[in-house]
């Protein structure tokens, strides 16, 4: 006879070698058990067909959402005194979405029957096969707890997504007669500006005695009268609180809302999340959601009508808090900033002495992307920073002279300055004139002494990656390795190719600042803290298209015949940015604020102010418009301003920058 122990097997005397082992049908059983097909699975006598034991499997289970279970053999073992009867163990493991899964033990006989000549195992079935000691007529059922939800923190560890109170406003129908619940619905749908027809219909398809949520309000928000919604026939307000930030738009783009559980979420989750279920919906929220939720309490019973009784619990375990470097004095200030600029714009502050992002603000007029860290952009003359590198490192000082004239030509494209280029800046100048009232001609005409490559490593330098894996979606910058000509020499000047976010011109700012090449950070890294996909599409957004910014020219030229395609950047390390290189930066950018253009700077307090100003020419809907750029470093803080259509950089991002910096202090 033969044992099987451990799904080890064991030889017994008079056992023949051609008899089957019980194992292959244990294997089947367990099989089924998974999948609810017994259609390959042998049966003994007197067992329901495979498709009654799929139906009472499918009748057992249907209470817990969906979730599939894992089953696996664990040991069979023969009789040593009948080789014809075995015991298999079968490891139930159900993973419901909860700290721990919920795991059993079951066991069944088998049975080796003769006939025809033939030898084959057979299992006995019993309804206790699908959970311990289930009785015919019982089927599981879940209670669920939900986990306290982890909130997002600022940089201080103060919290900026917490619960807070809100109204949840919609038709009662138990507020008014069925005959008036259609002009009800809509009345209220008007008010809020919803589509009448689509919520009146919501309201008839609701029970007779439901709740129906047109719209949920933040406490506090007057751009809502809650007071003349109530008045409406059959309007009712619910008290109820959710987690939110300290304002209706407060960095939404970058860390997005949480709501009811989508179809898509709850069917990618693996029972994970249910219906019902708060889940992060977008931005941080959604892409460290597994995080924030943490996982649900749990109960599964055994119930048969009025009766039950439990098979296993586990405790909610509260999610972990995702900890930010935001500051929400300057996220806030920034968005005020904001409130009345037109378009995509965005204000991003960066703290130098530890790359940490202290606001990334997006304007609110824009198109709902976070502009602040994903926008696409040609940079204009900020980017004459990178410029400036490329030519120091090529052996050039500050008081090396150029040629800044009026115009210059590249294989017959001419480059031209603002229009209102000082006429005392024209002619030979040194660097730090050039630099400091963003000559141009002059940068253009250098475009011979730094290549392609030169240009792009003194941009690594300034940590502008062109795929940074910073935890949050974001692009800083992309700089081509293979102009030559006309769209080097745009390049030269943050145009042609070249494409750059508010984050990574911030980040030019902060390596000047700090002295070394500076890599933003805006999660902290905590327990629990994930950060695949960081830069993909867990953002629930795309970004700004770049096509219109990739035609761009100089300031005040037409548009650059923009080449088809971009060369693929090397991921080499970048060259380290030194103490005395960022020094020499710092004097031309002091320039640019005490006698060039940014002098609308000097009036803020100490410490003094250095700057850059940018203005890059694109092809917008109306024909060629501005993009308008600023940066700025003040003691232990380096900012950007952008505005994606606007007049010139000091005209346009300067009072931006010069509001942030009075304001932060």
């Amino acid at each position: 006879m033969l044992a099987i122990v451990g799904l080890g097997i064991v030889g017994f005397a008079g056992c023949s070698p051609h008899r089957p082992t019980p194992k292959a049908e244990a294997d089947a059983l367990a099989a089924a058990l998974t999948s609810g097909d017994f259609t390959h699975v042998a049966l003994a006598a007197g067992a329901p067909d495979a498709a009654a034991l799929t139906a009472a499997r499918t009748a057992a289970f249907t209470g817990l959402d969906g979730a599939d279970p894992a089953v696996s053999v664990t040991s069979v073992s023969v009789d040593p005194k009948d080789s014809t009867k075995a015991t298999a163990g079968l490891h139930w493991e159900w993973d419901l979405g909860t700290a721990k899964p919920w795991t059993y033990d079951v066991t069944t006989q088998l049975d080796l029957v003769e006939a025809g000549g033939t030898s084959a195992w057979k299992a006995h079935w019993r309804t206790s096969l699908l959970a311990p000691d289930l009785a015919d007529g019982e089927v599981l059922t879940e209670q669920r707890v939900a986990a306290e939800r982890g909130t997002v923190l600022a940089g201080n560890g103060d919290a900026i997504i917490t619960q807070r109170p809100v109204w949840r406003v919609g038709i009662d129908k138990t507020h008014v007669d069925a005959s008036g619940q259609d002009a009800a619905a809509r009345a209220l749908a008007t008010a809020l500006g919803m589509d009448p027809a689509a919520y009146a219909a919501q309201v008839a398809a609701a029970g007779p005695k439901a709740f129906v949520e047109a719209i949920t309000v933040r406490q506090g928000d007057a751009t809502y009268d809650i007071g003349a919604l109530r008045k409406l026939a059959g309007v009712n307000t619910v008290n109820d609180s959710l987690p939110l930030a300290p304002t209706r738009l407060f960095a939404r783009p970058i860390l997005g809302q949480v709501g009811q559980a989508t179809k898509e979420i709850v069917d990618g989750s693996h029972g994970a999340i249910v219906a019902g279920d708060l889940a992060g919906l977008s931005g941080l929220e959604r892409q460290y959601d597994e995080q924030l939720r943490g996982r649900p309490g749990l109960t599964v019973l055994a119930t048969a009508g009025a009766v039950k009784r439990q098979l296993f619990h586990t405790d909610a375990v509260a999610g972990v808090p995702l900890q930010t470097t935001l500051d929400v004095r300057l996220q806030t200030v920034a968005e005020q900033i904001l409130a009345p600029v037109q378009g995509n714009a965005a204000l991003v502050v960066l703290r130098p002495s530890t790359g940490e992002i202290l606001a990334a603000a997006s304007g609110p007029n824009g198109d709902g992307t976070s502009t602040a860290t994903v926008g696409q952009y040609a940079p204009g003359s900020t980017f004459k920073v990178a410029g400036a590198l490329a030519l120091l490192r090529a052996g050039l000082t500050p008081d090396s002279t150029m040629p800044c004239p009026g115009k210059a030509v590249v294989d017959g494209y001419a480059f031209n300055n603002v229009s209102d280029y000082p006429a005392s800046a024209l002619g030979d100048i040194p660097l730090r004139t050039a630099f400091a009232h963003s000559c141009n001609t002059a940068f253009v005409g250098q475009a011979g002494t730094v290549d392609a490559n030169a240009l792009l490593a003194a941009a690594r330098s300034l940590g502008l990656d062109p795929a940074p894996s910073l935890g949050f979606p974001a692009f800083l910058a992309s700089v081509p390795t293979d102009s030559t000509g006309t769209d080097h020499a745009a390049s030269m000047i943050g145009q042609g190719r070249v494409l750059a976010s508010p984050l990574g011109m911030v980040t030019v700012a902060a390596s000047v600042a700090a002295g070394h090449t500076v890599t933003p950070v805006l999660v902290k890294a905590s327990a629990g803290t994930a950060t695949a996909g960081a830069n993909g599409a867990a953002s629930g957004g795309t970004s700004p298209s770049a096509s219109a910014s990739a035609s761009s020219s100089g300031a005040a030229g037409a548009a650059v015949p923009s080449p088809s395609s971009s060369a693929t950047e090397p991921a080499t390390p970048a060259k380290p940015l030194t103490q005395e290189e960022a020094t020499t930066l710092r004097t031309l950018m002091r320039g640019v604020v005490t006698d060039g253009t940014a002098t609308m700077l000097r009036d803020i307090p100490a410490p003094e102010v250095d700057a850059k100003t940018g203005t890059a020419q694109f092809q917008g809907p109306q024909g060629l418009a501005n993009h308008a750029w600023m940066i700025a470093i003040h003691g232990d803080l380096a900012v950007a301003a952008f505005v994606e259509t606007g007049d010139l950089g000091a005209t346009t991002a300067g009072p931006l920058v010069h509001q942030l910096l009075v304001a932060a202090g």
